[in-house]
């Protein structure tokens, strides 16, 4: 059996990868329609076409479950922008986080998955490294500002990265505003100006 706290980390093919897909496409719809606390893994499994036992043995738990969703959703995004140019790779980042979290399954997804990271450990862990694996990828707009010349040497990529989907998701958890691509602009725009600034400089 595998780790429970890492479900997702085998890529199993044929009939087993069949399974995996419908039952995460199934537990996304759960997630997005009724939230974490509605996860029922015999529902999901009724509504997948699986066996329960199967579900069980290879999920565990709802958290299991949300943790290798979440493993699937890094694993099918998008790559990084390369546009030569920091801002413009940012507003391509803040963009395609807008548009994500505007996307009427993928926003209430979000909503469901970081409300399970709070009462949930495993789910809690994927969230960190989902967030840590996207930034990871788009960390490399900020390495090549650096050999550039656009920031200075030493501004921390991960950082710069983060602070740009920050306001982007305050403002879907706490304003309740739908966002716009002016919100991405201004967030890239912000960001790009305090690197060249400094203030993500490290070392």
């Amino acid at each position: 059996m595998p780790d429970p706290a890492a479900p997702g980390t085998l890529r199993p093919g044929g009939r087993t990868a069949r399974i995996r897909e419908a039952v995460l496409r199934v537990a996304g719809d759960a997630l997005a329609a009724d939230g974490f606390d509605a996860l029922d893994l015999g529902e999901i499994a009724r509504r997948a076409g699986v066996g329960k036992t199967t579900v069980y043995r290879r999920w565990g738990t709802p958290g299991g479950l949300a943790a290798d969703l979440l493993a699937d959703m890094a694993d099918q995004s998008l790559p990084r922008a390369d546009t030569g140019a920091l801002e413009d790779d940012l507003r391509a980042n803040a963009r395609l986080v807008v548009k994500t979290l505007n996307d009427p399954r993928q926003g209430r997804l979000f909503k469901a998955l970081i409300a399970a990271s709070l009462c949930d450990e495993q789910a809690a862990e994927a969230l960190h490294r989902f967030y840590a694996v996207r930034v990871g990828e788009w960390a490399g707009c900020v390495r090549d500002a650096v050999a550039r010349g656009e920031v200075p040497d030493g501004t921390d990529p991960h950082g710069v990265v983060a602070a740009v989907s920050a306001p982007l998701y305050y403002a879907l958890l706490n304003t309740g505003r739908p966002l716009a691509e002016a919100d991405a602009d201004r967030a890239a725009r912000a960001v790009s100006t305090a690197a060249r600034a400094g203030v993500w400089v490290t070392a």
